[in-house]
């Protein structure tokens, strides 16, 4: 029989493999992409290991932006749902511990209530002082452990209160944390698939209008490429704190993925929403790139946009197709600018993409 590695040797070989594929496809060695890589060496995560296996058969390489995604869609989701399995578990746990209390107390009433029949029917016999006494010591030292066990349950209930409130809080930040963008603070993508159709479905019970922007950042694989990926997060992360000083209100901000990023603009017709586009065109186009560790100037950042409105008879993805249709408009049409699906360069684009199906 073969005697199966121990768990030291065992780990030591994913860790080996892990190394292995970083160093091969010269990718930073951060914690992200080692434990994206040691997932897959154990092969536990078949969804991982699939889209890695299909984009690398497809594109030879996984860029940064494939890495954050395949790590933020198959690693950071099961890390909340653990955390939120971990606190559900001590919530049950509090429950339970408050129930058994009750179910103590429950039967400490009960023989108090027959303690009290008990005097009452001795008490309709007395005839002397001496008979009284009894029954009355007893009454008292049985109403002091009433007594005494309700302010044990109260204070246990008070303190389960606190306990079941703050764990509250744990699952409202986990969710929040579930939803949220580390590098930008902004939406997630599952953020925005659950908010956007909520806000189409609304609009169309409603009748309001709806607006959708879809802009990517121009050239962005040429700033990871000259300067590096920490210089390519700088410039995500500019243009999220860009988004969220711009964007207010009822408005939906979220990173659709990669270096593209999504605006719902819920009550806000085609014209108002293309101001909007360019606002925020504008407000990007006006911070000014600066290298941390060396304080050199890169220039200016700039985004191509595409607009949609929500029209009678659409759905989500109808509206977010021909927001995306707007924007590789705008790229081809010569980047850092807003299209949206009246102008004429959208219809170029469509028709140009009919011609190529075709």
């Amino acid at each position: 029989m073969v005697k199966p590695l121990d768990e030291h040797e065992r780990t030591l070989a994913f860790a080996e493999i892990a190394l292995g594929q970083i160093k091969s496809l010269r990718q930073t060695a951060i914690p992200r992409n080692y434990e994206i890589w040691y997932v897959y060496a154990t092969g536990y995560n078949a969804a991982l290991n699939k889209i890695i296996n299909e984009t690398l058969a497809r594109n030879g390489k996984l860029t940064e932006s494939d890495l954050e995604q395949i790590y933020d869609t198959y690693l950071s989701q099961l890390k909340a749902s653990e955390r939120i399995d971990k606190v559900g578990a001590r919530v049950i746990g509090e429950i339970d511990d408050v129930m058994k209390l009750i179910t103590e107390a429950l039967g400490m009433s009960s023989n108090y209530g027959a303690t009290l029949d008990g005097a009452s029917s001795k008490l309709a016999s007395v005839q002397t002082k001496e008979q009284l006494k009894p029954i009355v010591e007893l009454l008292v030292k049985s109403t002091r452990e009433m007594r005494e066990t309700n302010k044990v349950l109260e204070e246990r209930l008070t303190l389960s209160k606190g306990e079941i409130h703050e764990l509250q809080h744990s699952l409202e930040a986990i969710r929040a944390e579930s939803l949220t963008d580390p590098l930008t603070g902004l939406g997630n993508r599952k953020y925005f698939d659950r908010s956007i159709e909520v806000a189409v479905q609304e609009a169309l019970e409603s009748g309001e209008p709806l607006s959708l922007l879809m802009f990517d950042i121009d050239h962005f694989k040429s700033f990871n490429d000259s300067y590096g990926h920490l210089t390519g997060d700088q410039v995500l992360r500019l243009v999220g704190l860009s988004l969220k000083q711009t964007i207010k209100g009822q408005d939906i901000t979220a990173r659709y993925g990669g270096e593209e990023f999504a605006v719902v603009l819920p009550n806000t017709g085609l014209r108002q929403a293309l101001t909007v586009a360019d606002h925020i065109r504008r407000a990007i186009m006006a911070k000014e790139l600066k290298k941390k560790s060396t304080g050199e100037i890169l220039g200016r950042v700039t985004i191509s946009v595409g607009v949609s409105m929500l029209k009678a008879g659409d759905d989500t993805d109808s509206l977010i197709e021909r927001a995306d249709a707007c924007l590789y408009a705008a790229k081809r049409n010569g980047r850092n600018r807003v299209i949206c699906e009246v102008d004429p360069e959208y219809a170029a684009e469509v028709q140009g993409s009919h011609t190529q199906v075709a």
